[in-house]
């Protein structure tokens, strides 16, 4: 552990970093429960880091791109940034416009990502929690959470989080870091291989709200259930990547309980990336508003489908469709979501 640094109000941030026998490393902040670093070697040995971010925290108190945080009370999108639960209509702020239709993104003004938790290092742990206030973001219920980092010789990052609340609140807590496995974030992620163990994905409107139809991948671009590099077909005039301006979508994974959701792998440098999760959908989204205007590591300003996310989560929009999997949270319940990157070369 170390200090990180302070932020604008003055608060002092820390640093942990985990490392195991085979060269990974990784560094987690206190400010936004964010995975800041993640260090792999490649074929040949040569170690670099995987994920798109900043070089201190100042760059991190900026970050509008959700680079490695922790994100919620709900990650995703909330049509119109309004519910109602138990015969009460909520209004959230509704920071995202796509399609000029506004809604609710990733928790708000001021989200997971943009809060101080309380770190603590255990072995090869880092455990986060925060206490996040009736009311806050417009959210119901004070809601307490926990989030776990840990990486194993197995070269397995785990992500987990943990939340209990005393009042109905939806709950959608999501980890969102970019990763370029090659190592070398000038290039585009379009030449890495990415399979998706999900034979469903969900349609969605001109605002990426999803519109309740589960949706074959069947003789469509969304059809990854096969190593499929993921440029060959992005461009497709599909009315879905059409939308999103690219892969922007949340898939419905097979099977429940802990299994494998996805799989990337770049031929050039042979690193791979398997993850598993206990949730019912990722949503995998390729860099598409990535712009080459925010300065990150190094100064270098991250271009279009340069990082590719792949979020493990309840479906979006579950607050307003009763269809969809369960996403309220009431008291004396447990949510929990896990996550299990584990890399290879």
């Amino acid at each position: 552990m170390e200090i990180y640094g302070k932020l604008s109000d003055g608060r002092e941030v820390k640093i942990f970093t985990l490392q195991n026998k085979n060269g990974m490393i990784a560094k987690v902040s206190e400010f936004g429960a964010i995975l800041t670093n993640l260090m792999v070697p490649d074929r040949n040995g040569q170690v670099q880091d995987l994920t798109h971010g900043y070089d201190d925290l100042a760059g991190w108190e900026s970050n509008n791109s959700y680079f490695g945080s922790t994100v919620g009370r709900f990650g995703n999108r909330i049509a119109n940034g309004k519910f109602t639960l138990d015969g009460e209509t909520y209004q959230l702020a509704t920071n995202n416009d796509p399609g000029g239709l506004p809604c609710h993104l990733h928790g708000g003004l001021a989200g997971f990502d943009k809060v101080l938790w309380k770190g603590e290092l255990n072995g090869q742990k880092v455990k986060l929690t925060y206490v996040s206030k009736d009311g806050e973001e417009g959210y119901p219920g004070e809601l307490t959470v926990t989030i776990t980092y840990s990486l194993n010789d197995d070269n397995e990052l785990t992500w987990s989080a943990e939340a209990t609340t005393n009042r109905a609140t939806p709950v959608n807590i999501v980890h969102h870091s970019y990763w370029n496995l090659s190592g070398d974030p000038t290039t585009s992620i379009n030449d890495h291989l990415l399979t998706l163990n999900a034979d469903r994905y969900l349609p969605t409107n001109a605002g990426l709200i999803p519109t309740g139809e589960i949706r074959s991948v069947n003789e469509t671009p969304m059809d990854f259930r096969e190593p499929t590099e993921i440029g060959v077909r992005v461009e497709t005039p599909y009315e879905c990547l059409l939308f999103g301006g690219g892969y922007d979508h949340a898939w419905v994974l097979n099977e429940d309980g802990m299994r494998l959701a996805a799989k990337v792998e770049d031929p050039k440098t042979g690193r791979t990336l398997e993850l598993f999760t206990d949730q019912p959908a990722v949503q995998f989204y390729g860099g598409n508003f990535l712009d080459g205007q925010t300065a990150g590591k190094n100064g270098l300003k991250y271009e279009k489908r340069t990082g590719l996310c792949l979020e493990t989560e309840l479906f979006p929009d579950g607050p307003n469709q009763p269809s969809f999997p369960n996403c309220i949270l009431r008291p004396g319940e447990t949510y929990r979501h896990t996550m299990i990157h584990r890399f290879g070369w």
